[in-house]
């Protein structure tokens, strides 16, 4: 087989058995780790599976008799799917497809990528580096079952870059929120009567039909001029202008993980009151531990005219860019890059010694941040490998970290009763949570989804270290209690034999939206019994 197309067997077949061996609990299966394989039981169908520890598992095979055989990714889904449709007593409606078209959707992007020019800038590279996506998603690289040739020009994966296209939007049709001047580049180029919308070209090619009558009533006109290139970050729908220091968020309508990637209403009308609290939280949270910045959603701009899938399918949101909260000598990059590797990676090359030094560092600037965000300020970062920019000195050293993306931003209700009351009424929506699903969320976030992986990093290049990288978390998380006032709340967690692990697989089983996200019990790695930890 060729090896693209082998590899991309293989980061599909990884992702389902990191969905089982993290979900199996909730299945009612039974994991046991060994040496060199983990062994996962499936009970409704007395199936044993067993995969090759590491990192990540690999190497599925299914025990027939006294033996074991190996499974291809495809035979691998059918028996979860078996073990699934008895547990819930549902078909798996739609599941297969998604991670048969995400299959085949990687495979394309692996091609792509082989034949692509490597980006120079290492924040680039870092951003457009998770070619296996969401490690505990079933379907990570799915593009809603579109022809590669559709979404292959705009994919990070295959390094690409490419120039947004600009519509004249007349004035009367025009909404907009907070501030958007940076979204006027163009306006010379516009006709008197009409403002600047810059769009996505792959969402213009989904709204085709939905557009025509705007185009034809003259409510939107095409502009010639053309936008200068920009290239997408991780997200997709997401791109960064390097030569104006912003980045641009837009609504796909694809499906790309759980959920369609487009800009409800609901998460617009929280743009301006977000980006107005998050720049005071952070201003004191930067006054605190310097260096950490929260790149905010200044504002949005989009078409009026009662249709509301025009009005959020064209939306765009402008976000603040990095090079403007980072430090002089400061390279930004992503901590999902960090963790997945692409060429200029800080950890490479480090020995023992200094890849601990490099761990504690980071720790330092990632962890305080997003505690005292929660703690002080009543504000649940999604502070997960993809939101989070750490900043490295010349020597590769973190020494800053930048949390993005307010849409997965929650608020505790305990503490902005008022903000949530004069944005969503008497009946909050989904911005304002309690306090213990806003502690969960966080944990999941930075402990399972971000530190895990950043630490199997460190750990897959030094094994020697699998014991030291989380002495060092623990004690990053009781110096933040202790010097913060929340030493009872952390000694629980770090006490805690589990911490939250969330279900995607069963989530995309269901069909249910990602807000819907339940969480079962992941073991913890920061996990110490309370006489060793002293407290």
């Amino acid at each position: 087989m060729n090896p693209l197309e082998q590899h991309a067997d293989t980061i599909t077949g990884t992702a389902i058995l990191n969905c089982l061996g993290r979900e199996a609990s909730a299945v009612e299966g039974r994991v046991t780790v060994g040496d060199t394989h983990v062994t996962i039981g499936l009970p409704r169908t007395g199936t044993v599976l067993r995969a090759r520890r590491g990192r990540w598992m690999s190497d599925p095979e299914r025990r027939v008799g006294d033996r074991w055989r190996p499974l291809d990714w495809r035979e691998l889904v059918t028996l979860v799917c078996r073990e699934l449709t008895l547990h819930t007593g549902a078909a798996p409606e739609g599941f297969v497809a998604e991670i048969a078209q995400s299959r085949a959707a990687l495979g394309a992007m692996l091609r792509a990528r082989a034949e692509a020019p490597l980006p120079e800038e290492p924040y680039r590279r870092s951003e457009q580096a998770l070619v296996a996506g969401h490690r505990y998603h079933p379907a990570p690289k799915g593009r809603g079952g579109a022809a590669a040739e559709q979404w292959l020009p705009y994919t990070p994966e295959a390094h690409t870059c490419f120039p947004l296209r600009l519509l004249a939007v007349r004035a009367d049709a025009v909404a907009e929120e907070g501030t958007v001047t940076g979204l006027d580049g163009a306006a010379a180029a516009v006709p008197d009567g009409y403002r600047p919308l810059v769009a996505h070209p792959w969402q213009l090619g989904l709204l085709e039909e939905r557009l025509r009558g705007l185009f034809g009533a003259g409510v939107l006109r095409w502009v010639a001029a053309r936008h200068r290139p920009v290239w997408p970050t991780s997200s997709v729908r997401t791109v960064y202008d390097p030569a104006a220091d912003v980045f641009l968020k837009f609504s796909l309508d694809v499906r790309i993980t759980n959920d369609i990637r487009r800009m409800w209403r609901y998460d617009l009308r929280w743009t301006s009151p977000l980006a107005g609290l998050l720049g005071e939280v952070f201003a004191e949270v930067g006054a605190v531990f310097p260096g950490a910045a929260f790149l905010v959603d200044r504002g949005y701009r989009t078409v009026d005219v009662g249709d509301t899938d025009v009005y959020e399918g064209l939306a765009v949101l402008l976000r603040d860019g990095v090079r403007a909260h980072a430090r002089p000598g400061v390279t930004p990059l992503l901590a999902a890059g960090i963790s997945e590797g692409f060429p200029g990676n800080p950890l490479d090359g480090l020995d023992a010694d200094a890849a601990l030094r490099w761990w504690r560092r980071y720790l330092e600037v990632v962890v305080p941040p997003a505690l005292h965000a929660f703690f002080r300020h009543g504000v649940v970062l999604e502070c997960h490998m993809q939101n989070v920019l750490v900043g490295v000195d010349g020597g590769g050293m973190p020494v800053q970290a930048f949390f993005r993306d307010q849409e997965g931003v929650r608020l505790l209700a305990s503490r902005h009763a008022a903000l949530l009351r004069a944005i969503d009424g008497p009946h909050a929506g989904d911005r304002g949570v309690e306090t213990a699903p806003g502690w969960r969320r966080l944990q999941y976030c930075l402990v399972v989804n971000h530190l895990n992986e950043i630490a199997g990093a460190v750990v897959e290049r030094h094994p020697a270290l699998a014991a030291d990288v989380w002495a060092e978390a623990r004690a990053a998380f009781l110096a933040y209690g202790h010097d913060h006032g929340t030493a009872r709340e952390l000694h629980d967690l770090l006490t805690s034999p589990c911490v939250p692990g969330k279900t995607n697989m069963l989530l995309r089983w269901t069909r249910s939206h990602g807000s819907a996200a339940t969480y079962i019990d992941h073991p913890n790695p920061l996990s110490l019994p309370a006489a060793v930890s002293g407290r």
